[in-house]
């Protein structure tokens, strides 16, 4: 990690104070700041070093030009004492890579349908404005801490371009955009003309990225793994296999159908075949999901033999609920298991559908 640029208490252009450092990346660091005019909290970005200059100008840029409530809202840009800086409004939460490294083994079909429907959303009002974010990934996606994945929202457009521009201004700076950091995050994520011919890539390998991104969610990895390994099965076109547990779950049918169907859309070798951003937000209009409110608690007791089995959660702070073994999407059902769910009237306790075990 590298040495913090400001300090708490650093004022700048006499209106943003830094309150505390909040994370970085390979270009920028983040801080929390209040905003002296409008009283509110913000988050305030600053380039690490002279080479990340132009990218970082250019995800101001770009990201100004989309306002939907899927992507962060860009507030401010300004230099100051030499350096630039990009004011954002500030998410309350973590980036998706953090809550699948930290939370989650996978999603269940209906929190994963309600993440990409959000996430088609954001991309196709960048799309209508012209901006091709190019760096899709679960490191650029911001997510609210909630069980339930409430708020999401896409960020760092920092090698966004216009679609109508020539792609060979954005990497004219090599360094600062395809350096092995950025790069090998990004591989996973990259539609087969970004690695073969990033020239004629445009809007169609944001479709891509969000297959892959999708993918992940329902089976825990990348649809064809990571590091220079993926370049090749990436560019070879052979479509991934179908996650195990959709066999094993049954009764999250036809739910599961839908979003496979999605993700061999989306993963399609040919540009050209992929949908539209405006389409990929109509085949998640149609999914069946339920966005009930989520909460968490623990396994308290499991019972019964075969398709019999049930059980009982401790509420975080508030009682039990019943469930169903079909209701749990996991494998093995453990008593001390952290598990989320949504929860609905019944007698004598709640009952939850689905039940999503989580990470220690």
């Amino acid at each position: 990690m590298s040495t913090h640029i400001h300090s708490a208490g650093d004022l700048l252009i006499d209106r943003y104070e830094v309150v505390k450092y909040l994370d970085e990346g390979g270009m920028q660091q983040v801080y929390v700041a209040k905003d002296g005019v409008f009283g509110r909290r913000v988050a305030l970005k600053v380039p690490k070093n002279a080479s990340a200059v132009k990218r970082f100008e250019r995800s101001a840029r770009m990201s100004a030009k989309v306002i939907h409530g899927n992507v962060a809202k860009t507030l401010d840009y300004f230099d100051f004492n030499g350096r630039s800086y990009l004011i954002e409004e500030l998410i309350e939460g973590q980036t998706l890579w953090e809550k699948l490294e930290n939370d989650f083994h996978i999603l269940d079909p209906h929190l994963a349908a309600h993440l990409i429907h959000n996430l088609a959303k954001g991309v196709a009002a960048s799309h209508h404005v012209g901006v091709f974010h190019r760096d899709l990934k679960p490191g650029n996606i911001l997510v609210s801490r909630d069980p339930g994945l409430n708020s999401i929202k896409i960020t760092d457009f920092g090698i966004a371009k216009m679609a109508e521009e020539e792609m060979v201004e954005a990497f004219k700076d090599q360094d600062s955009i395809t350096g092995s950091q950025t790069a090998m995050g990004a591989l996973p994520y990259m539609a087969p003309e970004m690695i073969t011919d990033q020239k004629a890539a445009g809007l169609p390998a944001d479709i891509w990225a969000l297959g892959a991104i999708l993918y992940q969610l329902i089976s825990g990895k990348p649809p064809f793994g990571r590091g220079l390994n993926a370049a090749v099965a990436i560019v070879t076109g052979k479509s991934p296999a179908q996650p195990g547990i959709f066999a094993m779950k049954p009764q999250f049918s036809p739910l599961t159908d839908d979003l496979w169907s999605i993700v061999s859309a989306c993963l399609q070798k040919v540009a050209a075949d992929r949908p539209s951003a405006d389409q990929l937000v109509k085949m998640c209009e149609r999914l069946c999901y339920s966005s009930s409110e989520r909460r968490t608690g623990s396994i308290q007791c499991f019972r019964g033999t075969g398709r019999g089995q049930w059980g009982f959660i401790d509420v975080d702070g508030d009682g039990q609920v019943f469930f169903h073994r079909d209701s749990f999407y996991g494998e093995k059902i453990t008593v001390g298991d952290r598990v989320s769910f949504a929860s609905f009237p019944g007698v004598p306790q709640p009952r939850v559908f689905p039940v999503l075990p989580l990470k220690p």
